[in-house]
């Protein structure tokens, strides 16, 4: 079986991934690190970080150099089921 999907988006692209997570330490280098592994020439420094109103969660922006569909979805999948991430955007 063949994908047939049709990608709105024309490669490669910069793409910004949000990802929100509980508030810890460790969890903007983790994250970085996972995103690093998927898009190696993404620079961890331009991450932007947001934490919520109450201080209890963490929003990070990611804008990477995507370079195909199949790289955004298995970076989604990724950071979609790591312990430490609640919401991927």
């Amino acid at each position: 079986m063949t994908d047939t999907r049709q990608s709105l988006l024309e490669f490669p692209c910069d793409f910004p991934l949000k990802i929100m997570g509980m508030r810890h330490d460790a969890f903007a280098q983790t994250i970085a690190e996972v995103v690093v592994t998927h898009a190696p020439d993404f620079d961890p420094a331009t991450m932007e970080m947001r934490p919520s109103k109450a201080g209890n969660y963490l929003a990070l922006t990611c804008t990477i150099r995507a370079v195909s569909q199949a790289q955004l979805d298995a970076l989604y999948r990724v950071l979609s089921s790591h312990p430490m991430v609640k919401v991927v955007l």
